[in-house]
């Protein structure tokens, strides 16, 4: 096991979102959320469960934060809940709502843990859904509005911001595919909805800056590095197309203002002209960004079909012999070429890894202890390729673990566990496992244990 340790400066933290571990979805004014609607339709959740409780952070936040310090997070990622502090999706503040991230924020700062906001987790207030959501362009308006309120109180303590959380979930999954809320199913309205969401993104930074220049911002894309299942002129094309519609479409609007020019007619011939584009638009998308936030879980191995012209879909297939409980491949080489790549092809300013982690439904032994073995090893085999790019010179600055806490897994429920820390959803007790302690002496000594 290498013994070269992480830069002293190298932060590392955990992360989590509101409607993962909140709960309390009607307490103190706060107005219903997409999701919580999405929950309530029949057959969107494996389990059939929804936020309702969730980790009850809402209630047990200091407690949380206590916890946190024990395990001695620089950092920690969270995100505010839209319908909680503008339960009507604009106009005045909501005090209730917002004194609770306000409390938050201080109890951090007290513990020396250093916030990170993330203004939207997915979870768009349900009144602004009805009138279109991402869909809709007055929705961007909306949010750059609430980003500009949300730094205004909470910016003198909280210096580093992130816009969107996946732009490609909240649209594909959201408005393409209809496994996440609000469930619809068009191709032609998930890229609507992914160009809006960028749009808002380049919308939001400039409010965000117009409040406060020491402010830090960015924005995180969930992406995925694609490795053709061989070297056919079949599964090479499939490979351009699934980095082009996946990675490169948020890729080169957010950091080079432009759409990836291969991808355009693909997109075209799926969804229609790309009328919702104005004159203007990709350079408000792109803006001075002062980091990059990238959440990585596995690769994808591309196999290619044949297609009939506007078919975008590719099969995928991965090596089943290292799986997590989400099937996905366990696969850190993926994230140190993911990095080397963004260093050369975009050379951001900053790197951060928002995301990343791993499922596994390991439970407490009969001495109340939760040997994920299973997590240590993947922890231990991505903190490895981190050091391999720290290595190869990208300017990879921290780190934030999926998950602190076990949670509402989205369309999943609560059956996908990615916790470092275990929850039992019944009493809400909190048991860190095996992979915390790990990660607290990564933490303390900079080098892997």
């Amino acid at each position: 096991m290498s013994k070269k340790p992480f830069p002293k400066d190298f932060l590392f933290g955990a992360a989590t979102s509101s409607f993962q571990i909140e709960g309390a979805t009607d307490v103190d004014g706060r107005s219903p959320s997409i999701w919580d609607q999405f929950c309530q339709e029949e057959g969107t959740i494996a389990d059939g469960s929804d936020g309702r409780r969730a980790c009850e952070h809402y209630f047990r936040f200091r407690d949380d934060v206590a916890l946190m310090k024990n395990l001695g997070l620089e950092a920690y990622r969270f995100s505010i809940a839209w319908p909680r502090v503008l339960p009507e999706g604009f106009g005045k503040v909501h005090e209730k709502g917002m004194a609770f991230y306000e409390q938050l924020v201080d109890e951090l700062l007290e513990k020396n843990i250093e916030p990170w906001v993330t203004l939207y987790h997915w979870d768009l207030p349900a009144c602004l859904g009805h009138q279109g959501g991402w869909l809709h362009r007055d929705t961007t308006r909306h949010f750059a509005d609430y980003a500009q309120k949300m730094v205004e109180r909470l910016g003198d303590r909280v210096k580093h911001w992130i816009t969107h959380n996946e732009p490609w979930c909240v649209a594909m999954l959201g408005y393409r595919r209809g496994e996440h809320a609000p469930g619809m199913k068009d191709p032609r309205s998930g890229w609507i909805a992914a160009h809006h969401v960028l749009l808002s993104h380049g919308m939001a930074m400039q409010a965000i800056r117009s409040v406060r220049s020491d402010i830090k911002a960015g924005i995180t894309l969930n992406l995925t590095p694609a490795y053709p299942a061989s070297d056919s002129a079949v599964d090479r094309e499939a490979t351009r197309a699934f980095d082009g519609s996946f990675n490169r479409w948020y890729l080169d609007q957010v950091l080079k203002g432009c759409l990836p020019i291969d991808m355009v007619p693909e997109v075209e011939a799926e969804c229609g002209a790309l009328d919702f584009m104005r004159n203007g638009d990709l350079d408000l998308m792109k803006q001075d960004m002062d980091f990059l936030g990238i959440n990585y879980y596995s690769r994808a191995i591309i196999r290619g079909e044949e297609n009939a012209p506007g078919q975008m879909p590719r099969r995928l297939t991965q090596d089943p012999t290292d799986l997590t409980d989400m099937d996905w491949e366990v696969s850190p080489e993926g994230l140190r070429d993911l990095l080397v790549r963004l260093q050369m092809e975009y050379q951001p300013r900053s790197l951060y890894i928002t995301e990343n982690g791993a499922a596994y439904d390991d439970a407490p032994d009969a001495q109340g202890r939760i040997r994920d073995e299973r997590r240590v090893r993947y922890l231990q085999k991505h903190a490895r390729a981190m050091q391999e790019a720290l290595d190869q010179g990208v300017n990879l600055k921290g780190y934030f673990l999926w998950s602190l806490f076990d949670n509402f897994e989205w369309a999943y429920g609560y059956q996908k566990r990615f916790g470092m820390v275990w929850v039992n959803y019944e009493t809400q007790e909190r048991l860190p496992k095996d992979s915390a302690l790990w990660y607290r002496d990564l933490i303390q000594t900079r080098v892997i244990p």
